[in-house]
């Protein structure tokens, strides 16, 4: 199965999901699901309960179900319970909430976007600032991030290029980068964001953006120049592209007399423009 993880948003509340490039379907975390249609404060337990009682009365869409490996609370990965549109369809019916009937018709119109952004890949970037907006980011900061994610998937391309490998030697190069234009690690980037499960890049400021956004379109600029082989040479030319993103981050430093490494997370800063609307 060729897995694409993505997370989708329905009345303000995420759902893990996995694509299945071969099959063309989404499978959704059950769990998730459970927790948007009731609420409950114990989700998984409901799980549990609910699919017992199914496969005692001999439910096949319960056996049927699997489980695939989806990024967990703690950050990792562990593996969940899924089920695919058709599946889920049948296990809603046994979940009585008033939630049922619009969950079906967003299920069905996700399942439907997937086909259609196959076909025509701009809808791709539609569908991303909708659900960015749906989170309550602005404009500006969506414009922008989805920059830095035509310019990290440049630089990916440009790894597989050279022969690097998807997992650990991309997490490797790209804390190398981090490392060398901001001081930190993925890991320590995110601690001191205060992040758990939650995307480094979904809570960076425009200005952290930016400087990430450069050091890895210099990585991959130089990488195409260079021709790099070998991972010791990639790690080198991911070196001198966050290098270029520390220069401009200590100019910009220098000018405004604070660092721009910001310990502000998404949560934190649509807390702040939201106590400010209220204040008008």
């Amino acid at each position: 199965m060729t897995k694409k993880e993505a997370i989708k948003v329905f009345h303000d509340k995420k759902i893990r999901t996995v694509w299945d490039d071969e099959q063309e379907k989404w499978y959704f975390s059950i769990v998730d699901v459970v927790a948007v249609l009731t609420d409950s404060v114990d989700p998984a337990a409901y799980w549990r309960k609910l699919k017992q009682r199914l496969k005692e009365e001999g439910n096949e869409t319960v056996t049927n179900c699997h489980a695939l490996k989806m990024q967990a609370a703690d950050g990792k990965m562990r593996l969940t319970d899924v089920a695919d549109t058709e599946q889920l369809f049948r296990l809603i019916q046994s979940i009585p909430s008033p939630k049922a009937e619009p969950f079906k018709l967003w299920m069905a119109r996700t399942a439907k976007e997937r086909l259609d952004e196959m076909q025509d890949p701009e809808l791709t970037i539609d569908r991303a600032m909708m659900e960015y907006k749906s989170l309550g980011y602005s404009d500006n900061w969506i414009n922008q991030r989805l920059k830095t994610i035509e310019v990290r998937k440049e630089l990916t391309d440009e790894w597989k290029r050279n022969g690097m490998q998807e997992g650990i030697q991309f997490a490797a190069l790209t804390d190398i980068i981090y490392q060398t234009w901001a001081d930190k690690t993925a890991k320590e980037y995110r601690q001191f964001k205060g992040l758990k499960k939650e995307n480094l890049r979904d809570n960076m400021t425009n200005t952290e953006l930016i400087l990430n956004m450069l050091a890895e379109a210099a990585t991959t600029d130089l990488s195409k120049e260079k021709n790099p082989t070998g991972f010791g040479e990639n790690v080198q030319i991911a070196q001198e592209g966050g290098e270029v993103a520390r220069a401009a981050r200590e100019q910009l430093e220098s000018k405004l007399g604070r660092s721009v490494i910001s310990p502000l997370n998404a949560k934190s800063v649509l807390q702040i423009k939201s106590d400010k609307e209220e204040n008008k």
